[in-house]
């Protein structure tokens, strides 16, 4: 299995302190946790991006642009790209700039988000979410892989003969496509032969595996070679200690805070994809996708998931309201203790040498 460290870069305050991290601080910790994830063997870094709400990703291309910097090795990402938001063109701009700063390390992962204040703040009928995802999709995806771009679609003006600068690295990087709640995402997926990430954060594990196996069958109905139909899983926190015991009491204030942060926003456990379908810490160690425990405890639970999924890449987040030294030190319990009981159990393709899609710079191992 492949393993990946994503932050979104929510910056609420403390639930219990009301303390909050400054934003330069909690900047300057994405691009550090991403030196510190290549140095503890983690296949991938992904930044998210949101436009509305206590969340500091609204430029993860200069984000990923700093990383790129920093970093030799490991692959970059997002997670995602908030396609249905954007000018396909810009998309194009940007995300090659990244490419070509990395040497080739970048995929990307998109999607039209779940933070509905972003389309009235971006003057975008929300409505229409899934018109403007596939559109500036298809259109990304040429601009990409062509240049003297001819084109017409519905929601942007007309293209003729435009080329993008400057171009992916080594030709056109791969795109997967994030799935939380609908199966509008898996079918363009399997639609085009990418990838998928499902988001399994908040809800019950059937909610996500449903729209996975439809993934699977819809992919294979349009004929593409199943060697390429990589799954990647997300989770709903991660937090190590020595007993499960520990890590739940220690993680409690934050997995509260956090569902109190959804209530005054209105999102009851019955708001698919927006609030945690858990209502206490120790139902979502139980029964939802939060990866709160002991390293052994943990690692069954990734293995238990992956019976469910087949997933080929896991990818995890760390809270920012834990101390900066214990968002490190549980990173690395987690590269140095629950990584290699996985990587035991689950082989993949997935960035191996058979992976012929895989990004043209990426040189890990495995």
């Amino acid at each position: 299995m492949r393993f990946q460290l994503l932050d979104i870069v929510f910056n609420p305050p403390h639930p219990v302190t009301g303390e909050a991290v400054p934003p330069a601080d909690r900047i300057a910790r994405v691009v550090e946790h991403a030196v510190l994830a290549e140095e503890l063997g983690f296949d991938s870094f992904a930044v998210g991006e949101r436009h509305a709400g206590e969340v500091l990703s609204s430029a993860p291309t200069v984000l990923l642009g700093a990383i790129a910097a920093r970093t030799s090795r490991i692959l970059l990402s997002t997670g995602v790209t908030v396609l249905s938001l954007l000018d396909p063109i810009r998309v194009a701009e940007d995300l090659a700039t990244v490419d070509q700063l990395s040497r080739g390390r970048l995929e990307i992962v998109i999607g039209k988000g779940n933070e509905v204040l972003q389309y009235p703040l971006l003057g975008l009928d929300i409505d229409k979410q899934y018109e403007y995802l596939q559109e500036n999709y298809e259109l990304l995806r040429l601009l990409l892989s062509q240049e003297d771009v001819t084109w017409e679609g519905r929601h942007r003006h007309a293209l003729e003969h435009a080329t993008t600068l400057p171009r992916p690295f080594a030709g056109p990087f791969r795109i997967w496509h994030g799935s939380a709640t609908s199966q509008f995402a898996v079918d363009l997926a399997a639609r085009h032969g990418d990838p998928i990430v499902s988001a399994n954060a908040l809800q019950p594990r059937e909610n996500y595996q449903v729209l996975i196996d439809r993934y699977r069958e819809q992919y294979a109905a349009h004929g593409h070679d199943p060697a390429q139909a990589f799954v990647g899983a997300g989770s709903g926190g991660l937090f190590l200690a020595d007993t499960t015991e520990q890590a739940i009491e220690h993680y409690r204030p934050i997995y509260e805070g956090q569902v109190a942060a959804a209530a005054r926003r209105g999102y009851g456990v019955d708001a698919v994809g927006k609030a945690p379908s858990f209502r206490t810490v120790e139902d979502a160690v139980e029964r939802g996708p939060a990866l709160v425990g002991s390293p052994e405890r943990v690692a069954e639970k990734i293995l238990d998931y992956h019976g469910s999924f087949g997933h080929d890449l896991q990818s995890v987040s760390i809270n920012h309201l834990l101390a900066p030294e214990h968002q490190e030190d549980v990173l690395r319990r987690f590269a140095e203790e629950v990584v290699p009981l996985v990587r035991a159990e689950v082989k993949t393709d997935l960035w191996g040498p058979a992976d012929s899609r895989r990004a043209a710079g990426f040189t890990a191992a495995g």
